[in-house]
């Protein structure tokens, strides 16, 4: 063996030399780390039209540390008004020691909260939260009121603008933040009322006793997840909500009419939208308890949690989270000398909630009868279930309707980021499917294709998912036959022609996952992708440079979604205008398609309300009332005026 030289060590394989030496490494100030790094701290940046999105992380973040006041005793308020720019949070809690308000808000790893006997149960435990906020937006002022004193710091970017003395004042103790996060990061970005609105109200139903008021509107809650599950649920519960609760941890369960489950989990305030130690042992507990008071051992766990909808809530010291966006639980134990999570639920469940049964005979008969209408349903679908596993095996999946992505949501070695980034696109035909696989992202975009239209199940059973090829083989691409717990992309989308068909077909898709899989919607995982209805270019420019054959875009077109863009772009372009209508995905070309699946692209989530009345919209537009639908199509028709359009 020959020992290397230190020139065939330090050889490098490129031709071109990259100098390194130690003006080379560089020691990022905290707040340009913080900037130049977003994702490892909010997440996604996104521009708010997303739940998820990083400017929501932010107003978290002011509001996490509100809370811990008043999880500590102090402060029964909260104010919150939020522009569509920016927002201001004022909490009547301790306020921040006036000497340490600018440390607090611009010194990474300061805080509170690593001391336990103040901050026993928090949220946030890294000393990173406001600073993230304070660096990420453009202003940001912070004061603080305490005992008649008060401190005012402002920053932009993170840098200190202004810091006064502490000087006299007749305000309540507590803190004021006011933040504009910075649009040369989130671009675009708006605050929408409809994904604070759902934040506020955990808040409130988590912290029975506080008020807070958006906007001049007061959220408060008496009841904590009673209230809860009685405003999210969209069916009428099958019994009264079962509510119980001990030392930090507070549980509510009950079921419905549907399937699949659905969860709402909770630590420390925090709404832990991707489960974590706690959901897992409250689910097996909530599971075994249920079928060791009923005695039967043929029933599965399946069985038992089909239509069910639970809340879960605890409190623990120290809690260690999966990422800095606090998702998941990765906790073991309550505390540093506490027992397991896993021992802490399941020996509170098993105890209160059997106890509860053993009090309240009428509501576990009903449980019962649930559960075993499960298992019939279960049995009756075996021989079709292997059935269709088989076929979807033969069928070669992967090859024929998948064009799967490499990286999927339940990857757990890849960063968090990227697994949220994960989709699938559900298109109609071929060519649909082709100007997206020619430009989609292989990393994270996969396609499935549907073969003409899929069939109405509205009012049908489970049975006939397995009997149906479309749906049997799309519902083992997502991997949601067990459990949406294995579902294998972030988003879901359907993307369909802007036509009568195309519609259709979305509303047929749409029916499908509210029928069966009604949490695969309410965990917010199901979106539409809006393609634009029309393109407006300038046909003179177009045609000197070629590019009305290519089909590519340039400075003088413009992709309109509405009839209101539409008009707009025709008066920029004048009597140049040349409108072209897209009837069909397969109309626009894969070049144009990039920006529509791209960084801008425009999906709307789909949501599930008490108020939207899901179970009547599905009766009246995909039950059999053929009649009562003809008669409100004709007194709601609108005639188009395609004249203008080529």
């Amino acid at each position: 063996m020959t020992t290397p030289t230190n020139t065939d060590i330090q050889q490098s394989s490129s031709t071109e030399e990259v100098y390194y030496g130690d003006d080379a490494i560089r020691t990022l100030a905290w707040n340009a780390h913080i900037r130049q790094r977003p994702g490892m701290y909010i997440g996604k940046l996104g521009d708010g039209s997303a739940s998820d999105d990083g400017i929501y992380v932010l107003l978290k973040e002011v509001l996490d540390n509100a809370i811990d006041e008043f999880m500590m005793g102090y402060g029964k308020l909260i104010k919150v008004d939020v522009t569509p720019v920016t927002v201001t949070v004022r909490d009547y809690g301790r306020g921040i020691p006036l000497a340490s308000l600018v440390d607090a808000s611009a010194k990474m790893n300061t805080g509170a909260k690593y001391d336990s006997a103040v901050f026993k149960k928090s949220v946030g435990l890294n000393g990173v939260g406001i600073k993230a906020v304070n660096a990420l937006s453009v202003d940001f002022i912070i004061e603080s009121v305490r005992d008649g004193l008060k401190r005012r710091a402002v920053f932009t970017g993170g840098d200190l603008v202004e810091a006064t003395d502490p000087f006299p004042t007749d305000e309540p103790n507590g803190t004021f933040v006011q933040f504009t996060p910075d649009n040369t990061l989130f671009r675009d970005y708006r605050f929408r009322e409809e994904h604070i609105v759902p934040l506020l109200k955990n808040y409130t139903f988590l912290n029975t006793g506080l008020t807070i008021e958006f906007n001049g509107k007061k959220y408060f809650s008496r009841g904590g997840l009673l209230d809860l599950l009685k405003d999210y649920m969209t069916n009428e519960p099958l019994y009264p909500i079962i509510h119980l609760k001990g030392d930090d941890i507070e549980i509510a369960i009950t079921h419905a009419n549907q399937y699949g489950e659905e969860y709402y989990s909770f630590v420390n305030g925090q709404h832990t939208t991707q489960g974590g130690t706690h959901l897992t042992a409250f689910k097996e507990s909530v599971s075994r308890t249920f079928k060791d008071y009923f005695g039967r051992a043929s029933l599965e766990y399946s069985d038992i949690r089909n239509g069910i909808v639970c809340a879960v809530s605890i409190k623990v010291e120290e809690p260690v989270f999966e990422s800095q966006t606090k998702t998941k639980l990765g906790s073991r134990e309550v505390g540093p000398n506490g027992p397991t999570v896993a021992k802490f639920i399941g020996d509170f469940v098993k105890r209160e909630l059997d106890n509860y049964l053993h009090r309240n005979l009428d509501v576990a008969d009903v449980i019962l009868k649930k559960v075993l209408e499960s298992e019939r349903e279960r049995r009756a679908m075996a021989g079709v279930t292997k059935k269709a596993r088989e076929q979807a095996k033969k069928i070669s999946l992967h090859n024929k309707k998948l064009l799967d992505c490499r990286v999927h949501l339940t990857d757990a070695r890849v960063p968090e980021e990227k697994r949220m980034a994960s989709s699938i696109f559900i298109t109609e035909g071929d060519s649909a499917a082709g100007s997206i696989t020619k430009i989609r992202n292989v990393e994270t975009q996969a396609v499935f294709s549907l073969r003409g239209k899929p069939k109405n199940t509205y009012g049908k059973t489970k049975k006939m998912v397995y009997e149906n090829e479309e749906f049997n083989l799309l519902q083992a691409a997502l991997n949601i036959e067990e459990s949406i717990d294995n579902l294998r992309y972030n988003k879901v989308i359907i993307a369909t022609d802007a036509d009568v068909d195309g519609m259709h077909i979305r509303m047929l898709l749409l029916t499908f996952f509210l029928q069966f899989y009604p949490d695969l919607v309410k965990a917010g995982h199901v979106y539409i992708l809006q393609t634009p209805l029309f393109r407006v270019r300038n046909k003179k420019t177009s045609k000197r440079s070629g590019k009305i054959k290519k089909g590519a875009p340039d400075d003088e077109t413009y992709y309109c979604y509405t009839d209101a863009e539409r008009i707009t772009a025709i008066n920029n372009l004048g009597t140049n205008a040349e409108i072209t209508r897209f009837k069909g995905l397969g109309e626009i070309s894969p070049e144009e398609f990039r920006g529509f699946i791209g960084e801008n692209m425009r999906a709307d989530r789909v949501s599930m309300h008490k108020e939207d009345g899901v179970a009547e919209l599905l009766r009246f537009y995909m039950g059999k009332n053929s009649i009562e639908r003809q008669n409100f199509i004709i007194d709601n028709l609108v005639i188009e005026d395609d004249s203008q359009i080529s």
